[in-house]
């Protein structure tokens, strides 16, 4: 059977609702009043019971909602119409093969809002008459707090049980299920460990008992990440970004040109936006130039790191002429209008290396090419160790070309310091790599791998073939004999220019994907004009600490910044509601509204910086308040989160899907094995001798980082139709 699909008027398949017919029998005076005063609340059927509410088999009455399990309520019609009200069902004993995923907590939005399938891990009814929806993601939520394998109450984490895990976690089910198969034995069922939780008041610990009130189950949801390259990606995108609609026309394989050419709306953007800040820079492993440093105790301290690293002057290395980043401004007297380069001088860098003895990569020939073409500057150098691999096939340098040779490293970084002015950009694709072989450091750099990132996401790196292919159209690096970094330059350039003509979302994840803002606009509530037909279609907004209009929030009707989770729940209300004082929100409110508390995050220590809601461009290092005892805060602070959980459940009006997730598990241990293979790989790069290495990266390490990502995806989720 085929996915059934949502459309504006209900299920595409028999079991749609059925609508009121305009030619069918008119209202008796009572119900015409009843509707006039509330227009927009469904009657609720009482025989079509809520999911949140349904008791199972042999489930107890509960009188508190009116619902008997022996004996269902009579169905009210309206008109000899059944008026359903929106449920979410899930099946109990029903097998999850895996646990849900954020990805699928969007889709079930879109099922509702937009043009989304039908989820198959939940049953959807009704789904026209939802009129809301609140999204909040709650970081520092575990399943492990229902059972006790988080305990609230101080004492140590329970060993060997499990939120979402069976025994076998460390081992591939895969290879396991294979063992199995050779001995004839079926696959192990491991469908208990994903399926959602029932929630009872009885079973939980006390701080949490709000949450059986207003949610049926507890669902593990998987956020999502890299297994090979042990990377959590980010919750936020999986909820606040989707993918563009399919073009079915464009089959061919291979990169294609992006296809937003038709809905995005380019935004002429200088090239000084996109140059690197410092800790960019730091993070891809960028030799540092002083300039980037602005006191003389961090000047003092990248001196020493250089001097580590083997970077120093001492070791050959030389800064570009740049006292300061103030240095590279220009006087708006001199900038052209409508400048892309907004008056700076844009040098396109490439070069070719060779190995040498040693295994050292080093230098065979520079390129250096002007923002309209020119080649300013093209050498062969003659490398200062004998060299073992001409590495042709990539760079095109052979022996006869470099025999010849006098000019030395040396020389081309003099030639360098004379073209390089503090208002040069050096712009290219991986330019560290060059600035590393030409050991040079500057402090303006725009580099094509950060202007279009893979779409997998770091540590991934698209190539140059690939991205000249994709943007521009073109073929290069063709045949066996190597690259021409002539070439490879001007391909650079205009990449660069497309990225400034276009704007700084054009080649990001936008360019595949798009806002689920901007999806949802596209789509409108049943009885009301698409965007299409001049309609306004859904609204929506984001509600988080800091500015979150210069993030994710950017494409939303409304984004209101928060200092506090109270500031939140406010916020919620003021958005979903609609709020006189607010002008910017609709006057019914916005149909969708994500948002997100961070007091219980920040307090279990699951992250060390938080947005400064007055400046965007700054952030707060977290200290822990010591003052109270742990046992006791941690109950407190969960206590008080989930009591404002159920004050945003209040606040919603009624047919509001609200959802909540926590994004990520614990992901306290990925941050420390991370930066430990940081200071590993630094120190191994930088050729220190393996018994002298402050730390030790060996398999033991690589698969407990492997472990700790595995669990800082397991997540948790709630979600009801109130």
């Amino acid at each position: 059977m085929g996915k059934r699909k949502h459309t504006d008027n209900g299920y595409s398949d028999d079991a749609a609702p059925v609508m009121a017919d305009s030619g069918s029998q008119g209202f008796g005076l009572g119900q015409t009043l009843s509707l006039l005063s509330k227009p927009n609340e469904p009657t609720r059927d009482e025989g079509s019971v809520p999911a949140e509410k349904t008791p199972s088999a042999g489930s107890p009455v509960n009188t508190e909602n009116g619902y008997d399990d022996a004996r269902p309520a009579k169905k009210k019609r309206l008109n000899g119409e059944k008026i359903k009200y929106p449920t979410l069902t899930y099946v109990e004993g029903r097998s999850l093969q895996s646990p849900i995923r954020i990805a699928d907590l969007q889709n079930l939005l879109l099922f509702c809002f937009a043009d989304g399938v039908a989820p198959q891990w939940i049953a959807v009814k009704n789904t026209t008459r939802i009129r809301k929806a609140v999204f909040l993601m709650v970081p520092g939520l575990e399943l492990g707090m229902l059972d006790g394998t988080v305990p609230l109450d101080g004492s140590e984490v329970k060993e060997g049980v499990k939120d979402t895990q069976g025994d076998d976690e460390t081992e591939d089910p895969r290879a396991a299920d294979f063992a199995r198969w050779k001995e004839g034995l079926p696959p192990q069922d491991r469908s208990h460990l994903f399926s959602p939780r029932s929630l009872s008041r009885n079973d939980i610990p006390e701080p949490l008992q709000p949450l059986a009130d207003l949610f049926p189950h507890a669902w593990p949801v998987r956020a999502p990440g890299d297994t090979k390259y042990n990377k959590v990606h980010s919750p936020l995108q999986a909820v606040l970004l989707t993918q563009l609609p399919k073009d079915k026309e464009k089959k061919a394989k291979g990169p294609k040109p992006p296809r937003g050419d038709k809905t995005y709306s380019s935004k002429r953007t200088p090239i000084n936006a996109f140059i690197s800040p410092a800790e960019e820079l730091r993070e891809n492993e960028y030799p540092l130039h002083p300039a980037l440093c602005p006191s003389d105790d961090q000047k003092s301290a990248l001196e020493e790191a250089r001097k580590r690293a083997g970077q120093s002057t001492q070791d050959g290395w030389v800064d570009t002429l740049v006292e300061s980043l103030e240095a590279g401004n220009v006087p708006e007297a001199e900038i052209q209008q409508g400048s892309m380069t907004a008056g700076r001088d844009i040098l396109a860098l490439d070069c070719e290396m060779c190995i040498t003895e040693g295994g050292n990569s080093e230098l065979t020939r520079i390129s250096l090419v002007r923002w309209d073409g020119e080649v300013v500057l093209d050498e062969l150098v003659k490398p200062e160790l004998p060299v073992i691999d001409y590495l042709t096939r990539f760079s095109g340098i052979t022996k006869e070309m470099l025999d010849p040779v006098t000019t030395t490293l040396a020389d081309i970084q003099q030639k360098l310091l004379t073209i390089i002015t503090p208002r040069s950009i050096l712009v290219g694709h991986s330019l560290n790599s060059d600035l590393n072989a030409l050991k040079l450091t500057h402090p303006f750099i725009v580099d094509t791998t950060f202007l279009y990132p893979h779409p997998r996401g770091p540590p991934l790196k698209a190539s140059l073939k690939w991205l000249t292919q994709k943007y521009l159209g073109k073929e290069i690096q063709k045949g066996t004999t190597g690259h021409d970094s002539i070439e490879d330059a001007r391909a650079v350039l205009e990449l660069v220019k497309q990225k400034c003509e276009k704007g700084e979302h054009w080649g990001t994840s936008d360019a595949s994907n798009e806002s689920i803002f901007k999806r949802l606009s596209r789509h409108s509530a049943p009885g009301k004009p698409n965007s299409a037909a001049g309609g306004t279609g859904r609204t929506g907004a984001v509600i988080d600490w800091g500015s979150p209009e210069r993030g994710l929030g950017a494409q939303a009707t409304v984004a209101i910044g928060c200092a506090d989770d109270e500031a939140v729940v406010k916020g919620i209300s003021a958005a979903v509601n609609g709020d006189e004082n607010n002008m910017s929100i609709p006057g019914e409110g916005v149909d969708f509204a994500w948002a997100r508390m961070r007091e219980l995050e920040i307090y279990r220590g699951w992250c060390n910086r938080i947005p400064d809601a007055n400046n965007a461009n700054t952030s707060t290092a977290i200290e822990s308040d010591s003052s109270e005892a742990p046992s006791k805060a941690l109950s407190s602070v969960v206590a008080q989160t989930v009591s404002r959980i159920k004050e945003v459940y209040d606040s919603l009006p009624p047919c509001t899907l609200f959802v909540v997730y926590s994004g990520t598990g614990d992901p306290r241990e990925v941050t420390r094995l991370q930066a430990m293979h940081k200071v590993f790989r630094d120190e191994y790069q930088s050729k220190k001798p393996w018994d002298e290495l402050s730390v030790k990266w060996t398999d033991t390490e690589e698969q407990a980082l492997k472990k700790a990502c595995e669990r800082a995806r397991d997540g948790c989720g709630f979600m009801c139709v109130k």
